[in-house]
């Protein structure tokens, strides 16, 4: 049987919280391999860079993927084992995204680091090291994505995920 978090998206489709919604996980089937294969990193990417051009506010998680959209049209796509992150949107404008994903492995192009201190997200370019605290991002939820994560999976899952090629 699958185990489905309050806080999590209803399985319905509905977008509401599973808590507010149907409650009820026994008349959710397990999904078929074929099924859950159409989800993609990049798909979720679009979805979010949407949600930004709208300006909704959302977090959503996949994985140890977490998606951020601002009310001011931001879009961050965040990756919490190694706390990288990537813009993905900026004041509703969609951003290029250099995403390579095969049934094995996804590259993502990663532009920055983050951290979350005294309650401050801050990012910090791999390019020039340049920190910058970004405080329309809904910290204190985003934290809270990245506790539920580490809960999903052991912490010798989440080291063992990036591969170094060197």
């Amino acid at each position: 049987m699958m185990k489905i978090g309050r806080n999590e998206p209803c399985p319905c489709g509905s977008g509401k919280k599973f808590k507010k919604c149907c409650n009820d996980i026994s008349k959710f089937q397990p999904k078929a391999p074929e099924a859950t294969a159409q989800v993609s990193l990049s798909s979720e990417v679009e979805k979010l860079q949407e949600l930004a051009a709208q300006k909704e506010a959302s977090v959503r998680t996949m994985g140890v993927f977490i998606f951020v959209a601002t009310e001011q049209g931001d879009g961050w796509l965040l990756e919490m084992s190694d706390a990288d992150a990537l813009k993905v949107a900026d004041k509703g404008k969609k951003l290029a995204v250099e995403i390579k994903e095969s049934a094995e492995t996804i590259e993502v192009n990663w532009s920055h680091h983050f951290t979350i201190h005294k309650k401050e997200f801050v990012v910090t370019a791999y390019e020039d090291k340049s920190m910058t605290t970004l405080s329309d991002l809904p910290t204190h939820a985003i934290f809270a994505a990245i506790k539920r994560i580490r809960k999903k999976f052991p912490k010798d899952v989440l080291a063992a995920i990036h591969l170094d090629e060197e």
